[in-house]
Order: structure tokens, then C-alpha cells, then sequence
């Protein structure tokens, strides 16, 4: 059985009240309250050691003031749906409630089941093709598909995965992957297509809302054939879905390292180029920002004029995070922590007011 529910405002706002997180800690958009620093799981081992660490890391930042888990089907082989599922289930039985957590996945990557599958196309072939969930003419890049009929069955699977009746917010993932693979025309009906399917599904309470999580397409000039406009994304959307539509939600890389969602004008605002940061802003979108750390990179070795900007912080962790989740228009920052030291390091900041407008701006100052 699935279990029923899904993340409300009276829930998550009550999620933040019973936390001893800071009030600053967390952002209410949309009716949903969402803490600033957010648990992913693309990292790790398709094997049952870092199923366990995902699963005892979630409950250590359930406590420590972290409500927003973000996984995809095909991370770790759709292990990380399956652990995140086993831990919120946990979680429940020891006083939490599924209405104060916030869960999102993503589809699009053809994922394999559990482990590598040792015959790539012969597994494509007999978990996709024969059923008639998809063709390889459906595909972009080999790997990737988002039809409708594709990406109902992956909701399914992820659904079950989780354990859930509701996955409160589900992505296209990476559908730069196809922008650029066909002519902006076909591509604008693929959108089109997806979007209509993912409204249906907000319609059955399947999911609770829907966006893009991608790594080039918000980051990248127009000219470039990745490039996605968030301006013709909510065009499509409001006309399949009308003015309540449910594409409200958008993920990107964001760090020290790759400040593109921030620095680089790529989106069209009809009044002039803006950034992506500031266009998702004025469009009132959730903005979840991922590789924090960049991968690890900026766990150490950072210059001395973060430290400078950011004071008070524990470690170089602490400050890229600080940094990421501190930025204009970002909802929550996403960081991979299966490491439950990790956790309780990188959740310290729940204690902690994300930095002054003040602080940012120097930071930047000091980077120029």
C-alpha cells in the first residue's frame, strides 16, 4: 500500500514551529514551508551499505531541521527513491509527520533496476521496448525520453518506490537532454506533451507539483543549443494547465564554483535579459539549487576572503553552503550527505541565519 498524503502548509509549517532550527532557516512559497538546506542522493553505491547510510542520514536531518529529500529514479539505480521511501516510513513511526516532509524525484534518464544491467539493450529492450513503454525512436542522446506514456510508467514505478500516494514535487529531468537533440519546434511539443501528462497527474493526486531539474539548459547562453527559456516553459504550461497550473518549481546548479544561475542574464524577461535567479523571482518559482559543494570540490581549500565574508562557520562545508542557500531567489540548497556525520556537520547550519544581503554582496566584491 502506498501511503497517503502529501506535504501541506499546515504540515511543513508545523515541521518548522516544532524544530529548533532557526525561523530563517526555512522559506514559505506556494503554501509550503521548505527548510534552506536540502538532502539529495545522487551519490554513492548501488548496494545495501549506502542504502543504510541514505537511511540513518534522513533521520538524523529529519531531526536536525531538514524537511526537503530530493532523489530520481535513476540514482543508484532507483535505490535512493527505495531508501528515502523505507526511511520517511521510519520516520512516521517515531512521531513525523508525511505532511511535514517535502519529497521530490525526477524522470527521464532510463534507469536500471537495482544494480548495472550487464546487457545494456537487451535490458532496454525487455523492461521498455516489449511492454510498449517506449522505442528507441522515442529516445534522445540513447538515454533519454519523456513521452507520456514513458514517463507515466516511471511515475508509477517511482511512486512505489517511495512508498507514496503523492510525490509532492516530480521534475523533468534534464530535458535539455532532447532541446538539444530536435528542432525548437518539436522540441516546444515534447514540452507540451510532458506537461499535460504532469498536470493530469496533479489532477489525481499523483504529484503535487512539477518543474525541470537540469544541469546546462537555465545556465547556458540562448545561442546555445541546450538552452532553455523559462519564459516559453511557463507559456506552454499555462496553456495546458490555465493560470492555476502546477509548474512551479525549478532545479540548477549553483555554487561558488558555477554562479551562472546568478551572474549570467540568459533569460528573457520581455522587458530585457535577465538572470535565471531573477526571472524564476519575479515569476514566483521554487528554486532548489543542487551540487552545493560542486561535487566536493568546495568542501576545502577555499580562499581566505569566504572565511572573511562568512564568519562564524565551522568549516569550508559550511561556507559554500552557507553561500549557496544565502543567494537571492533560492528556495532550498541541495547537498548529498549519506554520511551521517556529514549530516549533522552540514544541518548545523539550521542554527544559523542564512547570510545578510550584506555579507552576500561582499562575497561577491571580494570574488570581482
Amino acid at each position: 500500500m502506498l501511503l497517503p498524503g502529501k506535504a501541506t502548509a499546515e504540515g511543513t509549517h508545523s515541521y518548522q514551529v516544532q524544530s529548533e532550527a532557526q525561523r530563517e532557516h526555512f522559506r514559505r512559497l506556494h503554501g509550503l514551508t521548505f527548510s534552506t538546506i536540502g538532502m539529495g542522493t545522487y551519490l554513492g553505491d548501488p548496494d545495501s551499505k549506502d542504502d543504510a547510510k541514505y537511511e540513518e542520514a534522513i533521520r538524523i536531518a529529519l531531526g536536525m531541521g531538514c524537511n526537503v529529500f530530493d532523489c530520481a529514479i535513476n540514482y543508484r539505480c532507483m535505490r535512493s527513491e527505495k531508501a528515502v521511501g523505507r526511511a520517511l516510513a521510519r520516520a512516521l513511526q517515531s512521531g513525523f509527520q508525511r505532511n511535514q516532509v517535502v519529497v521530490s524525484t525526477k524522470g527521464g534518464f532510463i534507469p536500471f533496476q537495482d544494480e548495472p544491467a550487464a546487457d545494456v539493450s537487451e535490458y532496454f529492450r525487455e523492461r521498455y521496448v516489449e511492454p510498449g513503454i517506449c522505442s528507441s525512436e522515442d529516445l534522445a542522446g540513447g538515454c533519454h525520453c519523456m513521452t507520456p506514456r514513458y514517463l507515466k510508467h516511471e511515475l508509477e514505478t517511482s511512486r512505489s518506490n517511495l512508498g507514496l500516494e503523492t510525490i509532492d514535487i516530480y521534475y523533468l529531468h534534464n530535458p535539455e537532454t532532447q532541446r538539444s537533440q530536435v528542432t525548437g519546434g518539436e522540441f516546444s511539443r515534447r514540452i507540451r506533451a510532458a506537461f499535460e501528462f504532469l498536470e493530469q497527474a496533479c489532477a489525481e493526486n499523483q504529484i503535487g507539483l512539477y518543474g525541470t531539474a537540469t544541469w546546462n539548459g537555465f545556465r547556458v547562453a540562448p545561442v546555445h543549443p541546450e538552452h532553455l527559456s523559462l519564459r516559453e516553459l511557463l507559456k506552454i504550461a499555462a496553456e495546458t494547465g490555465g493560470e492555476e497550473h502546477h509548474f512551479r518549481v525549478l532545479q540548477l546548479p549553483f555554487n561558488l564554483a558555477m554562479t551562472e544561475a546568478l551572474t549570467q542574464a540568459t533569460q528573457d524577461s520581455g522587458s530585457g535579459k535577465v538572470s535565471l535567479l531573477r526571472a524564476a523571482d519575479e515569476n514566483n518559482m521554487i528554486v532548489m539549487t543542487s551540487a552545493s559543494l560542486c561535487q566536493g570540490r568546495l568542501a576545502r581549500g577555499l580562499p581566505n576572503f569566504v572565511s572573511e565574508c562568512l564568519p562564524g562557520l565551522q568549516s569550508d562545508v559550511q561556507r559554500a553552503l552557507q553561500f549557496a542557500r544565502s543567494a537571492p531567489g533560492v528556495t532550498t540548497a541541495l547537498v548529498g550527505m549519506k554520511e551521517v556525520e556529514h549530516a549533522r556537520h552540514n544541518l548545523v547550519l539550521s542554527g544559523v541565519p542564512p547570510a545578510s544581503v550584506e555579507q552576500f554582496n561582499s562575497l561577491f566584491g571580494s570574488a570581482g
